[in-house]
């Protein structure tokens, strides 16, 4: 493994234990292990017959857990070039043919992009305060009952259209678990 290289494992199904590759940038940061464990508890271990979309891709870790667990569809979205390759290269090892990628910034491809999902993982580099302009996007992307995992430097606090199920800190990583509000969703 070349030194500009790091790698992270995936803990849970059918790729359990499998590493990943990616290459080395400052704002990418993996969602570490325990995370994961506490937010599939929360998910429930299987995603069979789900569809996620894992925005801000980066490592690719949440993604490819979410296929490893048996998701029907994950779509991971990255701008940059040579942490897109790594994708490549990780979907093409794991021959993971239910993960579609896309090379593109998050925000033109939630305006371009019309699907539903039913989870979005939304952990974007911390130091750029990108979730303001994320957040309102989401919910005509959210399928019915469908909930967002937000990662940060902190927890956010969200706006009538948001509830958070659950939360959580390791460190200084924040996590929470969100869905929209029932009066957003009867009215959607």
């Amino acid at each position: 493994m070349a030194s500009n290289q790091s790698r992270v494992r995936i803990i849970g199904g059918s790729w359990r234990s499998r590493m990943i590759t990616f290459p080395f940038r400052s704002d990418l940061r993996p969602t570490p292990d325990r995370v994961r464990e506490t937010l599939f508890n929360w998910l429930g271990q299987s995603l069979s017959g789900m569809r996620c979309l894992d925005l801000f891709s980066g490592s690719g870790v949440l993604g490819f857990e979410a296929a490893s667990r048996g998701a029907a569809q994950v779509v991971m979205v990255e701008s940059d070039s040579a942490v897109f390759q790594s994708l490549q290269k990780n979907k093409k090892a794991l021959e993971a043919d239910r993960v579609d990628l896309v090379q593109m910034n998050a925000l033109t491809f939630l305006i371009a992009d019309m699907r539903r999902f039913d989870l979005i993982f939304l952990d974007p580099p911390y130091r750029r305060e990108l979730l303001p302009g994320i957040l309102p996007q989401l919910p005509q992307r959210l399928a019915k009952g469908g909930q967002v995992y937000i990662e940060g430097g902190q927890h956010c606090t969200f706006d009538e259209l948001w509830r958070v199920r659950r939360k959580g800190q390791a460190g200084k990583v924040n996590y929470q678990l969100l869905e929209l509000s029932l009066t957003v969703e009867s009215n959607g």
